[in-house]
């Protein structure tokens, strides 16, 4: 012990002094190590190169398997301007397209009016019968009115509970009213009301100043609007179709399309299509009166599926309907313009109806299944997650046996980085035998970035102890 401790105080003595050359022993240790850390550290840089080398190779590999389908999607030539490419999407997105005529099988129809069958969620034609044709649309005008309304809503332009005076204007609509005075206060959700169930002209003009300042200026976007839905045998001369202008005119297909933008977009209307009786006050200078809406729609009494929508009649419209119905999980439009008389609107709006639902069947995948990750090249993670952008629906109008129906995922085993959550990586595909059903887009769930030098570094690291090992 004693000569341990003396060891060491001569030890910490010598650590003192300044090294010379008459002690060979430090200089000696000192490149040693030197040589040792020189050669640990290119052997370090030699590791760390070949360790990228073989990750960016096999990256390369997997990437020479198939391009990324979003990718190859996006490289697609487009010679569309981006104005024409935006004025096809519009007028083909939504549109129910189809022959002027596709016959009813056997079905009793009246010949003289011009009408349609549409599928609310498929866009699909199931019965027109000179849909293209234009004709004066009587009140079903306030279709569109409606849906700037419900627009306005969404964008908080107007509230349920605002008040809405009327003017001398809309007091002197004639026609279908629910007697508004001038200078009377209602809210707009009454208006709403008075529109829909007793298809109220004083009402809708008295809204169209509310949003608009005029009826001239709301007229104008309505056209507007009507030009973005692809409406293009459409132009109105008035927000509620009491006018008998020859260029106030539309199309059985044309009611179709802003119909169903308006119960799509806002189906809180069903809140308002679906009642048939209720009283409002008319609150004037005479004191407060009641006054009972009653709805013009009588098929709301005659057929159990009823929904909406809106009817019409003038002298020159004659009889128009635009009705919609649900059962099974399926929605219908059907349109009927011209009938010679209330009766024939109704029932064949019945017999378009009651043959759409019973040809009609909806396959559903709701699509709860896991998706893969898929592998990412250059990328901060080394995979990617998935979802599914949607539920897919289909129709089938020929009564096939929907449970031989497929699902195939069309993805790229590998994806360069980055990938952005909620871009498209792929679809899933359905099919029923050889035939295509439809598909839905598969999306990334999650983004990761590219990947950099330090993130390579970091890596490498986290993969393997060789380095850490080598330097212990």
């Amino acid at each position: 012990m004693k000569s341990t401790g003396e060891t060491t105080n001569t030890t910490e003595k010598e650590q003192k002094l300044p090294v010379t050359e008459k002690n060979g022993t430090a200089p000696e240790k000192t490149e040693h190590i030197l040589n040792r850390l020189i050669i640990g550290a290119g052997v370090c840089v030699a590791v760390i190169a070949v360790l990228i080398g073989v990750k960016l190779y096999r990256q390369d590999r997997q990437m020479d398997i198939t391009e990324p389908f979003a990718r190859s999607m996006v490289l697609a030539s487009d010679p569309l301007s981006a104005e024409k490419r935006f004025q096809a999407e519009t007028l083909s997105a939504d549109l129910c397209v189809g022959e002027t005529s596709v016959p009813l099988n056997d079905i009793s129809f009246s010949s003289q009016v011009k009408a349609g069958l549409f599928d609310l969620d498929h866009k699909k034609v199931l019965f027109a019968q000179n849909m293209y044709d234009q004709v004066y649309p009587a009140s079903i005008t306030k279709i569109m009115t409606l849906l700037l309304i419900f627009e306005n809503l969404e964008k908080g332009k107007i509230k349920l509970e605002d008040e809405v005076v009327t003017s001398a204007h809309a007091k002197s609509m004639g026609g279908s009213q629910v007697f508004l005075e001038e200078g009377e206060v209602q809210t707009v959700e009454t208006m709403i009301k008075c529109i829909v169930v007793a298809s109220a002209n004083d009402a809708s003009v008295a809204m169209a100043e509310k949003i608009c300042g005029s009826e001239e200026a709301f007229v104008e976007r309505m056209n507007a609007r009507a030009k973005e839905l692809g409406m293009t045998e459409t132009h109105f001369c008035d927000c509620c179709g009491l006018t008998s202008d020859e260029q106030h005119y539309t199309s059985a297909r044309d009611v179709a399309l802003m119909s169903r933008e308006l119960i799509t977009k806002y189906p809180e209307i069903y809140r308002y299509t679906k009642i048939w009786m209720e009283d409002i006050t008319h609150v004037t200078q005479k004191g407060s009166t009641p006054f009972t809406l009653s709805s013009t729609n009588k098929l709301l009494k005659q057929y159990e599926y009823t929904t909406g929508l809106k009817t019409g009649s003038t002298s020159v419209a004659k009889y128009c309907f635009s009705a919609t119905a649900h059962k099974d999980g399926i929605d219908l439009i059907a349109v009927v313009m011209a009938a010679p008389d209330h009766k024939v609107r109704f029932a064949d709006a019945k017999t378009l109806l009651t043959y759409g639902f019973s040809v009609c069947s909806i396959y559903h995948d709701a699509n709860t299944d896991t998706l893969p990750k898929l592998k990412v090249k250059g990328g901060v993670e080394d995979t990617v997650s998935l979802r599914y952008d949607k539920e897919f629906r289909y129709l089938d109008l020929n009564g096939q046996d929907m449970s031989g129906v497929t699902k195939k995922w069309e993805l790229s085993e590998t994806v360069p980085a980055p990938a952005t959550e909620g871009e498209k990586a792929g679809e899933a595909v359905y099919y029923l035998g050889e035939q295509r059903l439809g598909s839905v887009d598969i999306l990334y769930a999650q983004t990761v970035e590219q990947a950099d030098y330090g993130d390579y570094i970091k890596s490498i690291f986290k993969d393997t102890f060789i380095i850490s090992h080598f330097l212990v």
